[in-house]
């Protein structure tokens, strides 16, 4: 069985052209879907009738949808910046053992360029954990209002 296109220094070189683009590429939709999903929200809660909901399960579900999709996306983001500094890691010391002449400055530079990962999924992770929290808080004072409604009727 013939696998030569998988050889080590194959898999090196493909990481070294394609790890930013892809960690950054995750990192990127992973914005915009939390984007996305926020202003859906925010505007859903806008326009809210809380009378139209009879009873609290229905209710809940409406006013949750999208949240569950936030909330992974907060965490996980720093994860998909780990795995990015890691594998840049990982192709620093394989450049460094591979033989080639390298400078101090080229490994530094390539553990300041692996760092950048993470820095970026903490951007990511980041707001999006604050606009979790805001989202439910926004939840739990429908939730609150539609109660109070439920308890006048």
């Amino acid at each position: 069985m013939d696998i030569s296109w998988f050889d080590q220094a194959s898999v090196v070189i493909l990481l070294k052209d394609y790890l930013d683009a892809a960690i950054f590429g995750i990192l990127g939709f992973m914005s915009f879907l939390v984007l996305a999903y926020a202003i859906e929200r925010v505007l859903f809660f806008m326009r809210i009738e809380l009378d139209d909901y009879a009873e609290p399960h229905g209710l809940q579900v409406a006013l949750t949808s999208h949240l569950t999709a936030i909330a992974s996306i907060a965490s996980n983001a720093p994860y998909i910046g780990l795995l990015g500094t890691v594998l840049g890691i990982l192709i620093t010391f394989h450049d460094l053992s591979s033989g080639d002449e390298l400078s101090a400055t080229a490994v530094m530079l390539g553990l300041a360029l692996a760092l950048k990962a993470t820095a970026a999924g903490l951007v990511v992770a980041i707001p999006a954990t604050l606009i979790y929290n805001g989202l439910v808080r926004r939840v739990d004072v429908l939730t609150a209002r539609w109660n109070s409604l439920q308890q006048t009727s």
